[in-house]
């Protein structure tokens, strides 16, 4: 499935030597996450290509013309399609050459140099664990020397992930984004833009019938047995009556393992009418849009995606013969999909077709392909 990366803004700079070039501000799930020139990303699918072959999406081609400003925003179109459709692929996503690439980009970006660092992991109790990293430990990387500090059984790390999530006031939480596998702690906390920002530790599955695969795990119980009680006092979760009673009573015996753990509808949703999720829903054949204005878009998408795959994981093991990739339950592994057919990129068609160039339309008339 693509990841939400999206090019809005593109920017005219100047180099050392008096010349100029565009720089592309790359956001992933609504923030910025790097800043990078064309030939940067030319290079980086180059070196995709010599291990992947051609079973990648097309990448914007080079040209030598004077660029128009449409010109300009059909290269952006396509370098977003580009990190859109290549992320679908999960062998690329976990491969070296992307996860480097991305790595330091992030960090030229925000101009963060690699050393060691301390990091506070915020649990779901709003207790918090303090961790010694490197500055350019991936999310991924974290996740494993958090799992390893509080004594989580490595095998269940799939089933867990790093959000950022604002501390507002009165005690009012907010979850802003799940941080992506190849993502930097370190650089997205310092970098973001929104206030009181910490790096928290959530369970990363929808369906209630994944608790029990936990439940050997005292200290998976434990985070989830925390996050439950939170959902239900910042309101996340509306329990039924006897579901409260039957908690509380667990509270007072300590006896988390004895019952099954609360469905949560998840984080309540502020309206904003700058953002929306849309999707389309089938029932008795009949096909309705939903269309959900929210600043959590993003994440809403990113969950009804992990819906999605769950549900296949079931699929897949009720059909033997089905072959697909069982997503993340064990970082620590790769898994390959056996693919029967081919992608089916969209591909760029030809910029003749497209645009006719005007002369009095070139906006960036001095650069040349070299300085991008």
């Amino acid at each position: 499935m693509k990841m939400h990366f999206c090019i809005p803004v593109s920017q005219q700079r100047s180099d050392a030597l008096g010349g100029r070039y565009v720089l592309y501000s790359v956001h992933l799930d609504g923030f910025l996450f790097c800043r990078v020139r064309y030939s940067q990303l030319h290079g980086w699918n180059e070196q995709l290509r010599r291990v992947f072959g051609n079973c990648l999406p097309p990448f914007p081609p080079k040209y030598y013309l004077a660029m128009t400003t449409a010109m300009a925003d059909e290269r952006r179109d396509q370098l977003e399609q580009y990190l859109q459709n290549v992320t679908m692929d999960p062998n690329v996503l976990r491969s070296d050459v992307f996860v480097e690439f991305l790595k330091l980009a992030q960090l030229n970006t925000f101009d963060i140099a690699t050393k060691k660092a301390y990091l506070d992991i915020f649990l779901p109790n709003e207790q918090s664990i303090r961790i010694e990293i490197i500055t350019s430990d991936t999310a991924e990387r974290v996740l494993e020397v958090v799992s390893h500090k509080i004594g989580l059984c490595r095998e269940l790390l799939g089933y867990f992930g790093l959000f950022l999530i604002r501390f507002g006031k009165e005690g009012k939480l907010s979850v802003v984004k799940k941080l992506a596998d190849f993502e930097l702690p370190y650089v997205s906390l310092g970098s973001s833009e929104v206030e009181n920002c910490k790096v928290g530790l959530r369970k990363w599955y929808m369906a209630p019938s994944l608790d029990s695969v936990l439940m050997d795990c005292r200290v998976a119980v434990d985070l989830l047995y925390m996050q439950a009680i939170q959902d239900i006092e910042k309101g996340w979760a509306k329990p039924t009556q006897a579901q409260r009673q039957k908690l509380e009573a667990f509270q007072k015996e300590d006896s988390q393992t004895k019952g099954t753990l609360l469905d949560t509808d998840g984080p309540q949703r502020t309206l904003n009418q700058n953002l929306e999720l849309r999707f389309q829903y089938s029932e008795d054949s009949c096909w309705q849009w939903f269309v959900i204005y929210t600043k959590q878009a993003f994440l809403l998408s990113s969950c009804l995606k992990k819906m999605i795959s769950e549900k296949m994981v079931k699929l897949a093991a009720e059909n033997t013969e089905m072959q697909i990739e069982v997503p993340e339950q064990s970082k620590s592994k790769k898994y390959h999909i056996q693919q029967s057919q081919q992608k089916d990129y969209s591909s760029f068609l030809s910029r003749k077709s497209k645009i006719k160039i005007a002369k009095d339309d070139c906006v960036f008339g001095n650069i040349k392909e070299e300085d991008l």
